[in-house]
């Protein structure tokens, strides 16, 4: 037995002590590998599938959670967030994730209250601890929430390997985050602006791209591209109807920034004085 099969006996053995568990699921690569051990380690009907619908979150994306959850034949419930309701989440403070895993979660652990689950647990990985600036986790360390990759130590790409043993669909698929993230902190936060670059990722996405990201800054937009995405394509014709398409969602610029996708590069512009934690 590898290192990766034994990390996956430790996840199974953490989710195996609880008699029922809720799992927030977002139909991503960490949360799908979460909700298949749960599935493997407690049955299908002691696990319940809860996914966030949210301006934050596209339908593309939901329909996927969707597919995942059926194919695991676990009970799904998806509940609607306020976070545009929230000052702390709309002005966007460096700390809106924090606000925003809260709501989330507070309303995640009412329904598992409803049904008789006394255990939530959501999909952080190893990595998620220990890379970039993360307030969120902070709400769900909070709020008792458990985060059994985190525990068993499985890293990111840990997690994409044992996905791909197991034959689940999403062991390549590209990193998600909530569209909020696309915003430089400060800037206003609305449901049209959420829209707006929703709808620029997928042009992309239905482009042929797969991990990238649409930054909005303002009348701009950059435009990050993995290192395995074809950079030359948008210099060519098809780039230029890329360039157009997202000019007529009203952005005046588009630029590809040259260092390419990174998470939370947004975080790139704050100093460590402006976080608040």
């Amino acid at each position: 037995m590898d290192q990766v099969e034994k990390k996956h006996q430790r996840l199974k053995n953490i989710l195996g002590e609880w008699e029922r568990c809720a799992v927030a699921f977002s139909g991503g690569c960490d949360s799908s590998l979460l909700l298949n051990a749960a599935v493997d380690s407690l049955g299908a009907d002691r696990v319940l599938a809860v996914t966030a619908r949210s301006p934050s979150f596209p339908e593309h994306e939901l329909r996927q959670a969707r597919e995942m959850a059926e194919g695991l034949g676990v009970e799904h419930v998806e509940f609607d967030t306020e976070e545009l309701s929230d000052p702390n989440f709309v002005e966007n403070p460096t700390d809106r994730c924090y606000y925003c895993k809260r709501e989330l979660f507070e309303k995640l652990l009412e329904i598992a209250r409803r049904r008789d689950v006394n255990v939530v647990c959501e999909a952080s990985n190893y990595d998620d601890e220990h890379n970039d600036y993360r307030p969120g986790l902070k709400a769900i360390s909070e709020l008792g929430i458990r985060s059994p990759l985190k525990e068993a130590e499985l890293s990111k790409g840990e997690v994409r390997e044992l996905s791909r043993r197991l034959g689940l669909p999403t062991h390549d698929r590209p990193s998600f985050a909530c569209l909020a993230s696309r915003f430089p902190y400060g800037e206003k936060i609305t449901a049209e602006k959420l829209d707006r670059v929703g709808r620029a990722e997928l042009i992309l996405k239905e482009a042929g791209y797969g991990q990238f990201r649409v930054r909005s800054h303002g009348d701009i937009a950059r435009i990050e591209l993995g290192p395995d995405e074809d950079w030359d394509s948008f210099l060519d014709p098809d780039g230029e109807q890329l360039v157009k398409s997202l000019k007529e969602l009203g952005f005046v610029y588009v630029t590809l920034d040259l260092e390419g996708y990174r998470t939370g590069a947004m975080n790139e512009a704050i100093g460590e004085k402006s976080i608040k934690i």
